[in-house]
């Protein structure tokens, strides 16, 4: 099955390579992504055009394709499943939850003539980093690619009530499946409290267990591909 392969901000296509080798040899097909503004195409690239390259990677993917998401693209995955719901076999939201309609992509940390660089390690202190050592911390701020500002801004677009009838898979790795499951509880995912088949599946890892984790979340991903749905699932 093909995989597509969303990272997250600041983060190349081939963030996913050690990921990517892994779901290969459990025979199925990762497509990563590099998104306009985040290594491919103009740097004043806007939201618009990462889920057209999104959208486009569905279109030509074989079959219905599994869209994964990490962190910010999580949105950008739910997306997806908003334009094409007829055409997405699953999303798997990979330490990340997507934004509702009308709210901005990914306006998070500050913006400096027109990109939003990687803020440093402060705002990461604690569980979402601590797998990664100085060396790995350094390697990753060296490339993290900034954010354009068109990007960053941009405001989602949800229009296609089909979306919630795509299964999602919420891969928890730096939060529980049971803090997941109370924020979504309490309103705070207002997005994944409508979708009728949500499941949770819990991996020991900070933020970016693609850099860290590959293996397991290759694992992971390869099972979450399975036409048969896992155990842990949520009405």
């Amino acid at each position: 099955m093909d995989i597509l392969l969303i990272a997250g901000l600041w983060l190349h296509g081939s963030t996913w390579d050690d990921v990517a080798t892994a779901l290969r040899s459990h025979g199925h097909r990762p497509v990563p992504l590099t998104l306009p503004g985040q290594g491919g195409g103009s740097t004043s690239a806007t939201l618009e055009d990462q889920v057209a390259a999104v959208l486009a990677a569905v279109d030509a993917a074989s079959g219905k394709p599994v869209v994964v998401g990490h962190s910010a693209a999580a949105t950008l995955a739910w997306m997806a499943a908003d334009a094409r719901p007829e055409k997405i076999s699953k999303v798997v939201l990979v330490g990340g939850f997507p934004a509702g309609d009308g709210k901005p992509y990914a306006d998070f940390f500050e913006l400096r003539d027109g990109v939003m660089p990687f803020p440093g390690w402060d705002p990461f202190a604690g569980l979402d980093s601590a797998d990664l050592d100085e060396e790995a911390r350094r390697a990753f701020a060296a490339a993290a690619i900034p954010v354009p500002e068109g990007v960053a801004t941009g405001i989602v677009r949800l229009t296609d009530e089909r979306r919630f009838a795509v299964p999602v898979v919420v891969v928890c790795p730096e939060f529980t499946p049971a803090q997941a499951k109370e924020w979504i509880n309490a309103g705070d995912v207002a997005e994944l409290a409508r979708v009728e088949h949500l499941d949770f599946v819990d991996l020991d890892s900070g933020h970016w267990p693609m850099h860290t984790r590959p293996a397991e979340l290759a694992r992971l991903l390869a099972a979450a591909a399975d036409p048969v749905r896992p155990e842990s699932s949520v009405g």
